[in-house]
């Protein structure tokens, strides 16, 4: 084949290619694709109880009855203008650029004393970092996030496998990949738990993304969503006392995803605010900068992270634990 017919083939081979895309995304957008997260299963919640946000107020510094561990399963690099929104006037008078900004990827182990262990987020499975084919984040996905850029110090399975006792369940702050990353290690049957229309969010990247995700809940129990009730007038748009003792609350934080939730833990050593992904970085916080690219609802996020921040400049006793930074 001389050089014109493949410069033909090669043209003809990228107009298909083109096509296909094409075809997928209007067929994406129309619905005749599911583009949801996940399609595992969802029920309403049977754990917790809906109750006012301001009712933590009142609790709030009570001594708590939870052991809290943060662990940082590993470090991470991703583009910085995912994590902050480098459109906005403070970081621009910064000077930030994108970037790689150095992340971690956590989970937190909640041991309540008659409740039993629970985690929140997943930090990353053993198999990422021995055997990373077999793990949950497979082909394309594993390449666009560059995982080569991930440090494994400690996953969830060999953490659990150090734990006396079993793990009652899983709280996820969202679905994104980067905190289900460890979901392949809990045990089969596992209760899993997140906030409203998580599983059903849809997006035309899910495509891709939704079979990872898949894998990664593969065996678990249905994913139960925190029962909400919505408050116009509230701390945050929706409380639930998990246990029902004011011990753990789950707060609807939407915007990152639609059901992004932090969780307010009254620990042994203090109320701590877990925030997920409503607040990625040291920085974002601190400067008032709201996450960038990586949330799907901007102005949702704008003000479910103005929520989070009025809370804990209210209360300067509450540790903040951020979504990927210390």
């Amino acid at each position: 084949m001389n050089a014109k017919r493949i410069a033909f083939a090669v043209a003809a081979l990228v107009g298909l290619l083109v096509t296909a895309v094409g075809v997928v995304a209007v067929l994406a957008l129309t619905g005749a694709l599911d583009t949801a997260t996940t399609s595992h299963p969802v029920q309403r919640s049977s754990l917790g109880v809906a109750r006012p946000s301001n009712d933590l107020l009142a609790l709030l510094d009570q001594p708590g009855p939870v052991e809290l561990e943060t662990v940082a399963s590993a470090d991470w690099a991703v583009e910085r203008s995912g994590l902050i929104n480098l459109k906005h006037p403070t970081a621009k008078s910064s000077g930030l650029v994108d970037g790689d900004e150095p992340i971690q990827v956590f989970f937190h182990a909640l041991r309540h004393p008659t409740k039993g262990l629970y985690i929140v987020d997943t930090g990353i499975e053993v198999a990422l970092r021995d055997a990373p084919e077999k793990s949950a984040i497979q082909g394309i996905v594993a390449s666009a996030l560059h995982l080569e850029k991930l440090k494994a110090h400690q996953p969830l399975g060999e953490w659990l496998a150090k734990q006396p006792g079993p793990l009652a369940g899983v709280f996820l702050t969202h679905l994104h990949l980067d905190h289900v990353t460890g979901m392949a290690d809990v045990p089969a049957n596992t209760p899993v738990y997140t906030g409203p229309g998580e599983a059903a969010a849809a997006s035309p990247l899910n495509l891709l993304v939704k079979p990872n995700t898949d894998r990664a809940l593969a065996g678990k129990a249905p994913i139960s969503e925190w029962a909400y009730t919505h408050e116009n007038q509230g701390l945050f748009e929706g409380a639930v006392d998990v246990f029902g003792d004011g011990s753990v609350w789950a707060l609807w934080v939407p915007g990152h995803t639609p059901g992004s939730t932090a969780y307010l833990v009254r620990s042994t050593k203090g109320p701590v605010l877990l925030t997920g992904d409503a607040s990625h970085t040291r920085w974002g916080w601190e400067h008032d900068v709201e996450p960038g690219t990586f949330t799907q609802d901007a102005p949702r996020g704008v003000g479910s992270f103005k929520k989070l921040r009025d809370f804990a400049a209210a209360h300067p006793n509450v540790d903040v634990r951020l979504g990927h930074q210390h």
